[in-house]
This record gives C-alpha cells, sequence and structure tokens, in this order.
C-alpha cells in the first residue's frame, strides 16, 4: 500500500511521540521561515505553496508512520486545497481516512493519537474518516464533493484511489451537467453575500467576487467536466483561448501573493483584507507612497483591477460550459451585423471588430435597444478583449465615432451602457482618464467604492431620478429631473467629476479641463460644454454650502446664488450634489442631507427669481416669517392677541433662520407652558424618514448644551445640527436636528422627548459622556486634529472649527468641553465625512462676548487634550 518501509507503530502517548513532535515542530517552523524569506525575496507563490505542501506531507507520513504503522485496512488522503497540493501559511490541513466501518472500529485510538500528534507538531487538520460508501453519501453536499474531487493521496495504494474514485464517480452522483448547475448557483450566490461586487474597502481575497475562488470554481468545473484540473488545459480542448489563459494566470499569481502576505502580516488564516492590514502588507509587498498615491492605494488598485478582469473572463468561461453541456442555439438574425444566440447578443462576423470603434459601439447601441438580454455571447466578447488595445481613444477617433459615443448618451438606458462598457474595459480605451482611476480606492472611510465604482454609483443615482418616480430616499429629485433640458449633459458631469482622482493638485479643477476637451471633441456647443465644465469644477459647492455654512441665514443664500447664478444650472448641480453624496457611501445619505438640499434649492430659487441686486433684508425676513407663523397659530384656533404674546417671548433669531413652519410648531409646544418649565419636544423631519428634531426650552443654566448633547448622544442620537438661540429673561430656545445611530431601530419621538425633559429637570454636573472604546478600524485612519478661532460675522462671538478624526461620542466629549472652560454655544454645525469630522461652534464667555486670545488658546489645549485622550468621561 505504501512506499515506505515496514515499520510498526509506537504506542500512542510515549515520550518518543512528544520528542518527535517538539522536533518535527521545530522543521515545520524552520520550513515556514525559510519559505517567508523567500516570499520577501519575491519567490513564486505557487512554488512555495507547493514546498509548504510537501513539508506538511512529510511531516503527516512520518505521523502515520508512528500512529498507525502499515496496514491495507485504512489509507489516508489530502483533501481540499490540501489536496490541489497549495499550503498557505496558516491554510487549513483537510484529510480525509477512507476505511470501511470494521476497519474504522479497530483503528479508532491509533487515528485519535495521529490526530493529536499533528495537533502537537503544530498542524491543526480537519478531518473525517469515512467508507466509499459514506463517501458517497457525504458527497451529495457540493462542498464536500468539491473536496473529494481534489483528493491527492498521502498513504494510500492503487486500490484505495480506485475506491475514492468509484465513490464519487459521475455515473453514482453529481453528472458533469449537474454539477457545473450547482456551482454556478454557489458562486451567484457567494456575489451576493459580498454585495455582488469586489470593490469593498476590505475585500476577501478568498470568498468575494473575482477572489480566488472563482478561479477554483472554474478549476473544479473543468475537472468534472474535462477531466483537467486547470484551466490552462483547457486552451488544447478549445474551450479557453491562450491569451485568457494567460491572464487568468497573471491574476492567480497577483491573489496568490497578496494571500500569502496576508498570512504573513496577521499569522493566522485570514482572508479578509482589512483596513488593520493593508498598509502592514503594502510595506512588506514592496509598495511605496510617492506624491500622488499612498502605497496601499497603489496595490489595492492591482487587486481591484485583477479581480474585475477575472470575473469578466469567468463569465465567459462559464458560458462557453454552458454551451458544451446544452449545445450551441440556432442563431437569430436582429439585423445584417448582429444576432441572438441562447439570449446572448453576438457579432455575425467572425473577424468582428476589425479594430473599428464605431463597430464596438453598433454593438452597444443594439444591446442597449433590445431590453435585458444575458449578455454578450462568449466569442463576441473575448473578440471584444482581444481588440481593445486596436481601438482609439476618443482624441484620436473619427468624428463619426465620436458621435456615435454621444448617440449612446442620448439612447436608450444610456447609464446601464455606460455600466457595460466600463466593465468590459471599452470605456477606459474611449476615455483614458477613465481608465486611470479604473479600480482606485482612497484609503478612507469616506469613499467606500473605488473611484469608478462610486463614479457608476452616481449615474446609476442619474437614471432613478429619470424614472418619474418618487424614491423613499430622494424626496423630489423625481421632480426637478423634467426641467434638465439635456440628460447628456448631466451624465457627462457625473462621468467626470471625479476623473482627475490621485493625479495631485485640484480633482475638480483638472477634471473640468478633461470635460471641456471632451466635450469640444464631440461637437457640443459652447454653452452646453461650459454647463459641463462649472457643474465638474463646482460639484462640491452645494454640498459644502449646505452642510458646512448655515443656510438660514440670507447672506449665504445670496452668495451661493451668486456663484450659481441662474436656474437652469442650480438644478442640474441639485441632482448631481445629491447622486454624487447617495453615490459615496450607503451610509452617508440620509433625510435630513436631503431636506437640507432641498431646502437650499428651494431657497436660491426663491432669491434668483427675487434678482441677486434685490438681497432680502433682515427686519423683511423676520416679519415674513412671522407674519406666516400668526396665520398658522391662527388656524390652529389661536387668537391673534395670544398668539403676538406667545411669539414675543422668542428671539428674533428664531423669525431669521427658522422657517415658519418650525417656528410655529415650537410656538404650539410652548403654548401651555409656565415661565421655568423644561419643554421639550421631538419630531420627525417628514413622515418617511428617521431624521428628527429635537426642541429644547429652558431656563438657561452654566453647561445646558453640553447636557443636551450628551444626553442626546446617551440616547443613540447623532446630532447633525444644534442651534442655540436666546430668549427673553434668561430662556434658551435651542433646536437638533438627529438621526438615530442604529436605523434597524426606529426612535419613539414621545419616549426621547420625555427622557430629556427629566433629564435636564435635574443636576446637570452628573450629566457626563459615555464611557467608550473607539472602534478598532478608526486607529488606522487617525487625522491630526486642527483647531482654528474666527470672529463670528457680528464680532460678538468667536467661531470654532475643530477638524478631527471623527469617533463615537465626539459631540459629547467636545461639549462637555466647552462646559467645562465656562463657555456657552449658540450654533453648532455637525459634518462628518466618513473618518473625517468637521464641526463648527459658535461659542461665547458667560457675558455672552467673543473670546479673547488667551482664552482661544486655553480651549485649543482642553480641546485637544479631550480629542487625543480616549473616548472617555
Amino acid at each position: 500500500m505504501t512506499d515506505l518501509p515496514a515499520r510498526q507503530a509506537e504506542p500512542s502517548g510515549t515520550a518518543g511521540d512528544t520528542q518527535w513532535a517538539q522536533a518535527a515542530g521545530a522543521r515545520l517552523a524552520e520550513a515556514d521561515a525559510e519559505l517567508a524569506r523567500r516570499f520577501a525575496e519575491g519567490g513564486d507563490v505557487a512554488g512555495l505553496v507547493a514546498r509548504r505542501a510537501r513539508a506538511a506531507d512529510a511531516l503527516i507520513r512520518e505521523a502515520w508512520q508512528r500512529s498507525v504503522g502499515d496496514t491495507r485496512d485504512v489509507a489516508l488522503f489530502a483533501v481540499g486545497g490540501y489536496g490541489r497540493g497549495e499550503l498557505y501559511p496558516h491554510s487549513d490541513i483537510d484529510l480525509l481516512v477512507l476505511a470501511e466501518p470494521a476497519a474504522q472500529a479497530s483503528w479508532r485510538d491509533a487515528l485519535a493519537a495521529f490526530f493529536a500528534l499533528l495537533w502537537d507538531v503544530g498542524l491543526p487538520a480537519s478531518h473525517a474518516v469515512r467508507s466509499a460508501a459514506q463517501c458517497t453519501e457525504a458527497a451529495a453536499d457540493t462542498t464536500v464533493m468539491t473536496a473529494l474531487m481534489e483528493s491527492r493521496p498521502l498513504v494510500a495504494d492503487v486500490a484505495d484511489r480506485a475506491a475514492l474514485a468509484d465513490a464519487i464517480a459521475p455515473s453514482k452522483i453529481w453528472p458533469a451537467r449537474k454539477y457545473f448547475l450547482a456551482k454556478v448557483g454557489e458562486q451567484e450566490a457567494r456575489h451576493a453575500r459580498y454585495g455582488d461586487t469586489s470593490d469593498n474597502l476590505e475585500p476577501n481575497l478568498k470568498e468575494g467576487p473575482g477572489g480566488l475562488r472563482d478561479l477554483q470554481t472554474l478549476g473544479w468545473i473543468a475537472l468534472r467536466s474535462f477531466g483537467v484540473g486547470e484551466v490552462q488545459a483547457l486552451v488544447a480542448l478549445g474551450h479557453v483561448g491562450v491569451d485568457e489563459a494567460e491572464a487568468l494566470e497573471r491574476v492567480r499569481a497577483e491573489l496568490s501573493r497578496l494571500r500569502y502576505g496576508l498570512h504573513l502580516v496577521c499569522g493566522r488564516a485570514e482572508e479578509r483584507l482589512r483596513f488593520d492590514h493593508q498598509k502592514a502588507l503594502a510595506t512588506r509587498l514592496g509598495y511605496a507612497d510617492d506624491d500622488r498615491n499612498l502605497g496601499v492605494e497603489q496595490m489595492m488598485q492591482g487587486f481591484y483591477r485583477s479581480a474585475a478582469l477575472l470575473r469578466r473572463i469567468s463569465d465567459r468561461l462559464l458560458q462557453r460550459f454552458e454551451e458544451h453541456f446544452d449545445g450551441a442555439a440556432t442563431p437569430e438574425p436582429l439585423d445584417a451585423r448582429f444576432e441572438l444566440r441562447r439570449g446572448y447578443l453576438a457579432a455575425r462576423d467572425k473577424q468582428w471588430p476589425h479594430g473599428d470603434v464605431g463597430e464596438v459601439f453598433a454593438l452597444f447601441s443594439v444591446w442597449a435597444s433590445h431590453g435585458e438580454l444575458r449578455g454578450l455571447h462568449s466569442h463576441t466578447a473575448r473578440a471584444l478583449a482581444e481588440s481593445l488595445a486596436d481601438l482609439p481613444a476618443y482624441a484620436e477617433a473619427r468624428a463619426e465615432d465620436r458621435s456615435a459615443f454621444m448617440a449612446l448618451l442620448r439612447g436608450p438606458t444610456p447609464v446601464r451602457t455606460l455600466e457595460r462598457l466600463a466593465r468590459l474595459g471599452v470605456l477606459g480605451r474611449w476615455l483614458p482618464e477613465f481608465a486611470q482611476v479604473s479600480g482606485r480606492m482612497q484609503f478612507d472611510l469616506f469613499h467606500v467604492y473605488t473611484v469608478d465604482q462610486h463614479t457608476l454609483a452616481v449615474l446609476r443615482n442619474l437614471a432613478s431620478f429619470s424614472t418619474g418616480e418618487s424614491e423613499s430616499r430622494f424626496s423630489v429629485a423625481h421632480e426637478v429631473w423634467p426641467t434638465v433640458r439635456k440628460p447628456e449633459l448631466l451624465l457627462l458631469a457625473g462621468l467626470f467629476h471625479d476623473i482627475a482622482k490621485g493625479r495631485g493638485g485640484d480633482h475638480s479643477a483638472l477634471g473640468a479641463d478633461d470635460a471641456r476637451a471632451f466635450c469640444q471633441a464631440h461637437g457640443l456647443g459652447e454653452a452646453d460644454t461650459a454647463l459641463v465644465e462649472w457643474l465638474v469644477r463646482r460639484h462640491l459647492l452645494m454640498s459644502i454650502t449646505a452642510q458646512k455654512q448655515d443656510i438660514s441665514d440670507p447672506a449665504v443664500i445670496h452668495r451661493f446664488a451668486g456663484e450659481v447664478a441662474d436656474r437652469e444650472r442650480l438644478d442640474y448641480l441639485y441632482l448631481l450634489t445629491c447622486a454624487d453624496i447617495a453615490g459615496t457611501s450607503p451610509k452617508l445619505w440620509n433625510a435630513w442631507k436631503d431636506r437640507l438640499l432641498a431646502d437650499l434649492r428651494i431657497a436660491t430659487r426663491l432669491a434668483l427669481r427675487r434678482g441677486l441686486e434685490h438681497p432680502v433684508a433682515a427686519g423683511e425676513r423676520i416679519e415674513e416669517t412671522r407674519a406666516a407663523v400668526l396665520a398658522r397659530l391662527s388656524s390652529q384656533g389661536m387668537d391673534g392677541g395670544a398668539a403676538d404674546a406667545l411669539l414675543a417671548r422668542f428671539p428674533e433669531y428664531s423669525f431669521l433662520r427658522g422657517d415658519p413652519e418650525q417656528v410655529a410648531w415650537q410656538a404650539a409646544a410652548l403654548r401651555d407652558a409656565r415661565v421655568g418649565d423644561v419643554v421639550v419636544r421631538a419630531r420627525f423631519l417628514d413622515e418617511d424618514s428617521q431624521a428628527m428634531e429635537v426642541f429644547v426650552h429652558s431656563t438657561d443654566r452654566s453647561g445646558l448644551f453640553a447636557a443636551i448633547a450628551i444626553t442626546l448622544d446617551r440616547m443613540g442620537l447623532a446630532i447633525l445640527q444644534a442651534r442655540a438661540l436666546d430668549g427673553p429673561d434668561g430662556t434658551i430656545f435651542d433646536s437638533f436636528q438627529v438621526i438615530p445611530g442604529d436605523m434597524r431601530h426606529p426612535p419613539d419621538t414621545d419616549a426621547i422627548a420625555r427622557d430629556l425633559a427629566a433629564a435636564l429637570g435635574g443636576p446637570l454636573e452628573g450629566i457626563r459622556p459615555a464611557r467608550r472604546t473607539l472602534p478598532s478600524h478608526l486607529r488606522h485612519f487617525r487625522i491630526p486634529p486642527n483647531i482654528g478661532f474666527s470672529a463670528s460675522p457680528d464680532g460678538r462671538a468667536t467661531v470654532v472649527s475643530l477638524v478631527c478624526t471623527d469617533r463615537p461620542g465626539l459631540l459629547a466629549d467636545v461639549a462637555h468641553t466647552l462646559r467645562q472652560q465656562g463657555l456657552r454655544v449658540y450654533d453648532a454645525r455637525i459634518a462628518t465625512f466618513g473618518e473625517r469630522a468637521e464641526d463648527v461652534f459658535r461659542v461665547g464667555d458667560v457675558d455672552g462676548k467673543a473670546l479673547g486670545q488667551a482664552r482661544q488658546e486655553q480651549l485649543r489645549e482642553a480641546l485637544l487634550a479631550r480629542i487625543d485622550g480616549e473616548a472617555t468621561a
């Protein structure tokens, strides 16, 4: 049964076993150290994993001899990845003991000693002990079946090998076609678990879309279907092209090197490329920062591009496997150049596309006009891939080809077409600047997609606006879309808005230059070109204005309206801004931002309608708002005298900055309140969102703002905006825009109001920030704190700007520090961009005056101590 010298197994648990295990463990450690050294020197990973498998083979056979010895009753096989002869530094070792039931019982103790010995060596093995019949039964699970298919004999004779092969033969279980369909279904389900994208910030190198498992799946299908274990072997069978096989080998080498290095960096079997390890791995692999991109960004871009290439080729091969099983379909002609084959679009000319980009655009035009086809036929997709290098960029293309591209943007489903062009590599050839950002990640928590995938997400959002149907995330975008004169201009702005990321300099300005050149080359008129250029150059304007400035201030609206200049640009910019923010991260867009941008758009339209030469005066705004509030209160049954008396208790600033509906709601809350009462109300901003406004009216006390902020934080509510206003007779009118930190649990506004009022009704000194541990992922994105001071426009307060790493409880800690410093908070705007917090506070001393230089430095030191310290009280 075995080529090893005949010997009897030694009794288990002997001193000899202990000494052998120690020596074997030392040999394994020495081998691993040597392999790590070779890896650092650039050794081929395929050779390294094979050498480690052989080293494990030798030790496992020795342990078998010590524990089991020579017998024909039991056999030992390596299965799974180890069966393939691949063993990464910390990969699992999967073993199968093949034995009939009687032999299993006879050798139970010896096998137990064998596996225990492997653990002592440092080779913890997963194992199964099965008979041939039990293997057939267990192989009903495709995972078990796949592991057995890759079996490799360690201690087994010809009969053992034949028995295992017969146990999983297609005649008994999993015929080739059935196995193929099962594996395709498994892959689709696995991809769905990862959001069907390989562009996650922390991708799984093994299981994620475009990961090593996709390559292995192709090999498993090839093994079951054609009896060859490597995709490269399919070249001779005509199922895979030489170019495709070479590309897959490059991808395998790239992914394998990442995985091998990740195991070494982590010191354990880790398959997910987490933030904790990305920088260390990039350094280990020799990536270095340059003046444009971090080394870790270069490494991740290599992964994303490899994953995308693997997915493209895998799609083609799986389609060919399908045709192998089901036969080639009878072509269904669509026109003189294209046809359908089994629902796939194919070129009728076998020499297509002859390096002609016009032919390529014609293909995508037909694809767009025929609804949801299954995709491109594999032969056409391969021909397209092979021709990419011959396709011209737009600058070198013919005028008719540029017209054909613009026709795609003006045709049916233009965003779907752009996605297809991008996925198949055509867009990167036509627009080289897009190829530069393909797979480019930004090492932060704000951008959760690569630049190219973010761009496509923005375009998909724009496409959703065009349906004319309301979507819960966007309250008015579908109403604004019909005002867009030329939708293709908005799509071009979305395509170019981030296209200059990673080049150094201002990406908005560089992208605007690219956009102008592209538009001019494609025959757009000056007005249209200027609009696209402006949108790209100023695509952050509306977002920054809404999130960092007080849009209830007429002066802010007037300045913004002056930059926008006309209502057409405003509507284009509004839609682009909504799509951009929502396409940056699923967590970034919320109802508060939706309302904020909608309010800014409405206020700016009114300013433009009035004329920029007629800005709103403060007195006019106050009187307009007061009159609107009185009308609302009257409609609610309050007589004029009572309403006037109630509104006299409000600070004028409420009418200058607040909208009538908000002030009327606050007034209703105070209708029956007595002097000195703590009044708290909470409400949803609209029916379909979880964004809320919390209103607090009370007699002012030292540290009240901090107490409110800390209590809301303890309730799990994130504060997005805060405004603290002083009313007559030492009262405060504070309002907070908040959202729940956990969107899965809808908040109870009555409970929020009740609990906050109860907290504020007692001593404030005991209300302190909650103790929290800094989330591990934030430790890798630390932003050095930057604290700035400036005078408020009226000179009566100090504006404190804070930029630092965001973390749970940050605002509560900052508010607590302001309280300790004896400062009053008049206004706060909270902006978070991934791991970056950019907060602004308008503060004054106890006398309501701006801070002098000494107080500013004292506050700076206190804030830095709080921010740099633990996130605790």
